[in-house]
C-alpha cells in the first residue's frame, strides 16, 4: 500500500472569485464580531442583563482582536442606548469639606456651568451698584440718622441732669466720667480734698448717682447701636436678596425641572447673603474663605489671588459631560491606574501650604463610562495598587467615590475632601487571557460573584465561504482605516491561506487578526517601494517570507551545521536502530522545524526501556509518559507468551538541552523495532508522530514547521528523489505547506507518507512487511515483527539461563 499524501491534500487554496471583486477596494468593511459565534452569544446576554453581578470577562489569547471586536461590538449596541446624565461638584455650605454631587440631563450641566459663572460676575457688578446708589444711601442715611438723634437725645439729657447736680460729662479713653464742678470749672484734686467730710460725701453720693444713670444710657446706647446695625443689615440683605433673586429668575426657569439645582440656588444666595462684603466696593473689608485663612496665617496675599478665591466656593465643577455624547459611552482604559479609573483631588501649592475645594476634583473613567460600558484590561488592573480591590467595591456598593490613595489606605490622619458619592451604573467588559480567568475564578470569590458571563475567543473559525468574504471584508476595513494599498484579488487569497496555515488546519482560519493586519501592512509597504498602486500576490508572500527571514538566523545556523557535519543527520542509506526524529523550537515570532537523530541500543537485561534524556534530566513529564508508553506497546505486542527481558536505551544525539513533548514517541519505537529485528531503516526519511499503546500514530503539532524545517536540511545536502516525511495520517488535515515543498513532492523530488499504525510506518521506513500474528499465534515469517518476537524470545531465554532460573540469584561472570 503506497502510503504517500496526494498533492491535493498538501494545502489548501482559496479560489479568487468567492469575493465578488477584484480588489478590496471594492469591497464592504468588516461589521461587527467575525467567527466567534459562540462569545458574541455570551456577550450579547451580558449586556442584556441587568441584573447585579453580571459583569463580562473576555477570554482568549493575545492578538484575536479581542479589545478592537469588543469596541466596535459596543458601539453598535451603545448606539440604541439613552445618552446618560451629566454630573457636576458643587460646594456644600454647611459642611464645605463634603461637595455635593447633582445630576443633570446630558448636555445641560455645561450649560449650568456656564450661567452661574454669568450670575457671580453679574452678581459683583450689580450687588456692588446696588449699594452705591442713591436709594441705598438715603435708607441707610435715614437709619443712622435717626440713631444719631436719639443718641443725641440721650447724652443731651444726661448732661442736663448732671449739670443740675453740678456735674459735668466728660469724654476719656476710659469712656465717659462725670466731674463735678465749682463756679462752672472742673473740681481738682487738691481743691476736693480741702472740703470737709460732709461736702466730700455729698458729692461722691451724687457722683454714684449719675454714674449708675450713665450707666443706664450706655446700654440704652448700645441698643439703639445694635438695633441700627440690625437695621442696616437688614437693609443690606433686602437690597441683596432683591438684587439676587432678580439675577437668578432666568437660571431658576431655566433648571426649574432639577430640584438638586433648586436647591443649591437656595443654599448659593443665603451664603450669598451671609457674605454680602465679598461683593460690595463701599469699603468694607472682605473675607477670604476660613479654610483658606487657616493656611495663610497672617502672610500676604495677591489681590488678584483674593479676588479669585472669594468666589471660587460659588463655582460649579463638571466632572462628567456628556453633551457631545450620542448613546451610552464607552471608555477602554489601557492604563487603569487608581487615579486613571476613580479621578482625583488635586491640590495647589499657596505660598508654602496646600489648598484643594471641590473645583478641583477630577473625574476618572468610570465617572466617564457611567451610564454606559468601561473596558478594561484584567492584567493591567492587577497590576496597579488599588485598583482591582477598588473596583470590585464600587461594584458592589453600587456607588463611585473620589479618595485620595492614602485615605484608601489608612493613611490620611488630615481631614480632607469627601466628596458625596455617585451611584454605579457601568457595565464592566474585563478582556484578558483564560489563565487569569481561571486563576481568579480559583483564589477571588469576589470575582464570581462580580464576573459571572464569561465570553469565550476561539483561535480559529470554520473555513466557509462567508468567512472567507468576511476575511476580505477584515483585509478592506484595516486599509481603509489605517491609509494602506488595497489588495487584488489574488492577494486576498493569499491571506486567506496564510490564516489557515496560522491555524494549522484546511477547514479553519486563524482569528489572530493582529498577525494578519502585520502581513497587510508590511506588503503595502513592499508594494510601495515597488510603486505598485495595489498590493500583489507576490507582495504578500513577500511580507510572510521576509518576516521569518528576519529571526530565523538560529535555524540558519543549525543548517550549516548539519551541513557541515557538526551536527550528524544523514539524509541518504541506511541504519540499524537510527531514524530522524523532527521537533519545533520556538525563537520568539517565529516557529521552525529542526531534525534530530533518535538511536536505539538493546540487549540482554531487566532494566527494559532506559531513556537517557530523562536520567540526564534534560526530559519532561510529557516526553517521560511517551517513552513509558513504549514499554506498554512491547509488552503488549511481545510478551503474551514470555517475560520481557530487555535492556534498551534511547537517545537524542547531540541534544544538550531540555526535551519536552511526546511527537517523538513513534519515532523512538520505530529505532527500537529496527534494533531489535536488525531491519536497516531509510535515512532519508524522518518521522513524527506521537504513539499510543496498542500502536496507534496520534497526530501532532507543528507538522508543517517539521516537513518544512526536513525539507530546508535535505535541499541544503542534496535531493535523491527518496527523502521526505513520515506524519501521523490525523495531521494530513492540518498541511498547509508552502510553494517550494508542494513544488518539490509534485516533481518526485521529495515525499510526504501518513500512517496511522506503527505497522503502517515501519513498512514505509524498512520497505518490509511488518506482519501479523496467524492462526497459531505466531507472526509471518521474515517480516519485521516476527524478527522482533525471536531477538525478544531469545533474550528471554538467555537471561533465564544467565540468571540460573526462576528463585536463584543472578551469577556475575566476570
Amino acid at each position: 500500500m503506497d502510503h504517500r499524501v496526494p498533492i491535493e491534500k498538501l494545502t489548501c487554496r482559496c479560489g479568487e472569485d468567492i469575493f465578488g471583486c477584484e480588489s478590496s477596494i471594492d469591497g464592504k468593511p468588516l461589521q461587527g464580531i467575525v467567527g466567534q459565534a459562540k462569545a458574541l452569544k455570551a456577550l450579547q446576554f451580558g449586556l442584556d442583563i441587568k441584573e447585579k453581578g453580571f459583569n463580562i470577562y473576555v477570554a482568549g489569547v493575545p492578538g484575536t482582536g479581542k479589545k478592537t471586536a469588543v469596541k466596535g461590538y459596543l458601539q453598535e449596541v451603545a448606539k440604541g442606548k439613552p445618552t446618560p446624565p451629566d454630573w457636576c461638584y458643587v460646594n456644600n455650605f454647611q459642611e464645605n469639606y463634603r461637595p455635593k454631587a447633582i445630576s443633570l440631563p446630558a448636555g445641560r450641566a455645561r450649560q449650568f456651568r456656564r450661567l452661574v459663572d454669568a450670575f457671580i460676575d453679574a452678581a459683583r457688578r450689580e450687588v456692588s451698584k446696588a449699594f452705591e446708589s442713591e436709594d441705598y444711601a438715603a435708607r441707610k442715611n435715614a437709619a443712622v440718622s435717626q440713631v444719631q438723634l436719639e443718641r443725641e437725645q440721650l447724652i443731651n439729657r444726661i448732661g442736663e441732669e448732671a449739670q443740675k447736680e453740678g456735674f459735668v460729662i466728660q469724654a476719656t479713653p476710659m469712656g465717659l466720667l462725670t466731674i463735678p464742678l465749682k463756679d462752672n470749672r472742673p473740681l481738682t484734686e487738691e481743691e476736693f480734698r480741702d472740703l470737709d467730710r460732709d461736702a466730700q460725701n455729698e458729692i461722691s453720693e451724687k457722683q454714684r448717682k449719675l454714674n449708675e444713670d450713665l450707666k443706664k444710657t450706655g446700654r440704652q446706647m448700645a441698643s439703639i447701636e445694635k438695633k441700627t446695625t440690625e437695621k442696616i443689615d437688614l437693609l443690606d440683605r433686602e437690597i441683596g436678596s432683591f438684587t439676587l433673586n432678580l439675577l437668578l429668575e432666568d437660571l431658576r426657569e431655566g433648571f426649574h425641572d432639577i430640584p438638586g439645582v433648586q436647591a443649591y440656588l437656595d443654599e448659593m444666595v443665603a451664603d450669598m447673603l451671609d457674605n454680602l462684603s465679598l461683593f460690595r466696593s463701599d469699603g468694607q473689608k472682605p473675607v477670604l474663605p476660613p479654610e483658606l485663612q487657616a493656611g495663610m496665617g497672617q502672610m500676604a496675599v495677591p489681590l488678584a489671588l483674593k479676588d479669585d478665591m472669594k468666589f471660587r466656593k460659588y463655582r460649579v465643577n463638571v466632572v462628567v459631560d456628556n453633551t457631545d455624547l450620542t448613546g451610552a459611552p464607552i471608555v477602554m482604559e489601557l492604563n487603569p491606574s487608581y487615579y486613571n479609573l476613580f479621578g482625583r483631588i488635586e491640590k495647589e501649592a499657596m505660598l508654602g501650604a496646600l489648598f484643594t475645594d471641590f473645583t478641583m476634583i477630577r473625574s476618572g473613567s468610570v465617572h466617564r463610562a457611567n451610564g454606559g460600558y468601561l473596558i478594561l484590561p484584567v492584567y493591567e488592573v492587577l497590576r496597579n495598587m488599588l485598583s482591582w480591590e477598588s473596583l470590585k467595591r464600587s461594584i458592589t456598593n453600587g456607588d463611585i467615590r473620589v479618595e485620595e490613595a492614602e485615605e484608601r489606605l489608612g493613611f490620611m490622619t488630615t481631614r480632607w475632601l469627601v466628596p458625596e458619592p455617585i451611584p454605579w451604573d457601568i457595565k464592566v467588559v474585563l478582556i484578558g487571557s483564560p489563565v487569569l480567568y481561571y486563576r481568579l475564578f480559583e483564589l477571588d470569590p469576589e470575582f464570581r460573584a462580580l464576573f459571572k458571563v464569561k465570553a469565550d475567543f476561539d483561535l480559529v473559525m470554520d473555513r466557509t465561504e462567508e468567512n472567507m468574504r468576511h476575511f476580505s471584508s477584515f483585509v478592506c476595513s484595516v486599509c481603509t482605516q489605517e491609509k494602506l494599498k488595497h489588495l487584488e484579488k489574488g492577494a486576498i487569497a493569499r491571506v486567506v491561506d496564510h490564516s489557515s496555515r496560522l491555524a494549522e488546519d484546511q477547514s479553519k482560519l486563524s482569528t489572530e487578526f493582529g498577525a494578519i493586519a502585520d502581513v497587510l501592512r508590511e506588503a503595502s509597504f513592499y508594494a510601495t517601494v515597488q510603486a505598485s498602486p495595489l498590493v500583489k500576490e507576490a507582495h504578500v508572500r513577500q511580507a510572510i517570507e521576509e518576516k521569518f527571514n528576519r529571526s530565523n538566523m538560529v535555524m540558519e545556523k543549525i543548517r550549516e551545521y548539519i551541513d557541515r557535519g557538526i551536527i550528524k543527520i544523514d539524509t541518504t542509506g541506511e541504519a540499524v536502530g537510527q531514524v530522524n526524529g523532527l521537533s519545533v523550537m520556538g525563537m520568539g515570532d517565529i516557529v521552525f522545524g529542526r531534525p534530530s537523530k533518535i538511536t536505539a541500543t538493546i540487549g540482554v537485561g531487566s532494566q527494559g526501556l532506559i531513556d537517557i534524556e530523562r536520567e540526564a534530566r534534560l526530559s519532561g513529564p510529557i516526553h517521560t509518559k511517551g517513552v513509558l508508553i513504549l514499554s506498554g506497546y512491547l509488552t503488549h505486542r511481545y510478551a503474551q507468551d514470555k517475560p520481557l527481558s530487555l535492556a534498551a536505551r534511547l537517545v537524542f544525539e547531540q541534544s544538550y538541552s531540555g526535551i519536552e513533548g511526546d511527537s517523538a514517541s513513534s519515532t523512538e519505537l520505530y529505532s527500537l523495532l529496527s534494533a531489535l529485528s536488525g531491519v536497516p531503516v531509510r535515512q532519508g526519511i524522518a518521522v513524527t508522530g506521537s504513539v499510543n499503546q496498542k500502536g496507534e500514530v496520534q497526530a501532532i503539532g507543528g507538522v508543517n514547521e517539521k516537513i518544512e524545517g526536513y525539507f530546508g536540511v535535505c535541499k541544503l545536502k542534496g535531493f535523491t528523489g527518496e527523502q521526505g516525511v513520515m506524519i501521523p495520517s490525523s495531521n494530513v488535515q492540518n498541511l498547509v505547506l508552502g510553494d517550494e515543498v508542494i513544488q518539490a513532492v509534485s516533481e518526485g523530488r521529495f515525499h510526504i507518507w501518513s500512517v496511522g499504525t506503527i505497522d503502517e510506518g515501519i513498512e514505509v521506513l524498512t520497505g518490509r512487511k511488518a506482519g501479523v500474528r496467524d492462526g497459531s499465534g505466531l507472526f509471518e515469517e521474515g517480516t519485521v515483527n516476527s524478527l522482533v518476537d525471536s531477538q525478544l524470545r531469545a533474550y528471554s531465554e538467555m537471561w533465564a539461563n544467565f540468571s540460573g532460573g526462576p528463585g536463584n540469584p543472578r551469577v556475575n561472570p566476570g
